[in-house]
């Protein structure tokens, strides 16, 4: 009995001098956990309890009427819902595939680039755009695809029929899909270079000496080096296949396209808000996180089980 007491003391003692020895960084761990208490976890336990009620303005809580899962029943007969739910599906994997491998070609070329200013120079050409809001691309790409823009002058000066890019449903998702990749290739590219700039310049010069070409270092030194970012970046946008970038597709579509860009999103903004219906857009964001975490945690057992590599 003494013994296990003089353990328990000694582990206490441990813990105190541990506690002590970490303290500042347990402070900063508390303001974060106290962060995500506030921000992320209390909202959840709103959202669903939000999701089971007919909330009205004006109620609360504790004063809206109790209504199961009606709300979920109202989504799911809901005569657009699968053409909503089709179109959200299909412009994030238009976004994946289109858009996946250009930051990690140009992190590539990028890296490999011999003078130090020109790298700099190419790094913040490429990465400018990620700091652009919507509503500036939106302009940009007006200035470009409208009727009146740089591209439809373009072809009048040709003797080429107008394009009406903006309203046409056969070039929206294109629009999406390529403004998207403009903004967005910058942060992917920065992310593929910090993982490449780990990487020991012995491997490369191994390389060389055993007369391997450009093609051969990339597939033998470079894309194992930033595959577990590959596979991080893959997770995470499996993980929100169904979210896409909302303020871009508000600030791009209109009625002439609501059959190719309303996405769950937008539709949820027009029930939810629009029409006060809040209770309905709270079960959306539930049923949506929900798809969210199946997908976050199977992609992740897959690439587990196919490449050895995972988050967690």
């Amino acid at each position: 009995m003494p013994v296990a007491l003089s353990i328990r003391k000694e582990k206490a003692r441990k813990r105190s001098v541990l506690i002590k020895k970490y303290k500042p960084l347990y402070a900063i761990l508390s303001v974060i956990l106290v962060y995500f208490i506030i921000f992320r976890y209390i909202p959840i336990i709103m959202g669903v309890i939000l999701s089971l009620q007919d909330f009205k303005l004006g109620n609360t809580l504790l004063s809206a009427k109790f209504v199961g899962l009606d709300n979920f029943t109202r989504v799911f007969t809901d005569p657009d819902i699968l053409k909503i739910i089709r179109n959200t599906i299909l412009l994030s994997i238009y976004k994946l595939i289109w858009g996946f491998f250009p930051p990690i070609i140009l992190a590539i070329m990028i890296f490999d680039i011999v003078s130090v200013t020109y790298k700099r120079v190419c790094q913040t050409i490429v990465y400018i755009p990620h700091f652009f809001s919507w509503v500036i691309v939106y302009g940009i790409a007006y200035a470009f695809f409208s009727n009146s823009g740089f591209i439809n002058s373009l072809l009048s000066i040709l003797g080429m029929k107008h394009i009406d890019f903006l309203t046409n449903s056969r070039y929206f998702r294109s629009l999406l899909v390529g403004t998207s990749i403009w903004k967005n290739v910058g942060w992917g590219t920065i992310l593929y270079f910090a993982a490449l700039t780990g990487v020991n310049p012995e491997l490369y010069e191994a390389c060389k000496i055993d007369g391997a070409g450009p093609i051969r270092r990339i597939t033998t030194v470079t894309l194992p080096a930033i595959l577990p970012v590959i596979v991080f970046n893959l997770i995470i946008s499996l993980g929100n296949i169904l979210n896409n970038d909302f303020e871009q597709v508000l600030l791009f579509y209109n009625g002439a396209v609501y059959d190719v860009g309303d996405i769950i999103d937008t539709w949820v903004y027009r029930i939810g808000i629009g029409q006060m219906q809040y209770s309905i857009g709270a079960a959306v964001g539930l049923m949506k996180s929900f798809v969210g975490f199946i997908l976050i945690v199977g992609s992740n057992k897959l690439s587990r089980r196919l490449t050895e590599r995972s988050l967690w």
